[in-house]
């Protein structure tokens, strides 16, 4: 499986700084990952919903580590080039 495409959209809230799209081979698309600052630096959290009793499920994410690891690299790599695309024009 191939990550084709990352989108990034930017936000400068205190923790969450920006959304990632992600397409696996022209394919199939993941919406709604979140790119978030934790006090260990940035990762990115897969989309998810809030169930009644107020906690949050996942609705899609990597079965191993292996990919976990390469989607987030992917992702916050992706986000970093936006960063500075967006310093550029600014």
């Amino acid at each position: 499986m191939e990550i084709t495409e990352i989108r990034v959209t930017l936000r400068d809230e205190e923790r969450l700084k920006g959304f990632a799209n992600v397409t696996f081979d022209h394919a199939f698309v993941v919406r709604g990952m979140k790119i978030i600052q934790g006090n260990m630096g940035y990762f990115v959290a897969m989309p998810s919903r809030k169930r009644p009793n107020g906690t949050h499920q996942d609705i899609a994410h990597p079965v191993n580590k292996e990919m976990r690891q390469l989607i987030e690299q992917r992702v916050l790599e992706a986000y970093e080039t936006e960063l500075k695309a967006r310093s550029s024009t600014v």
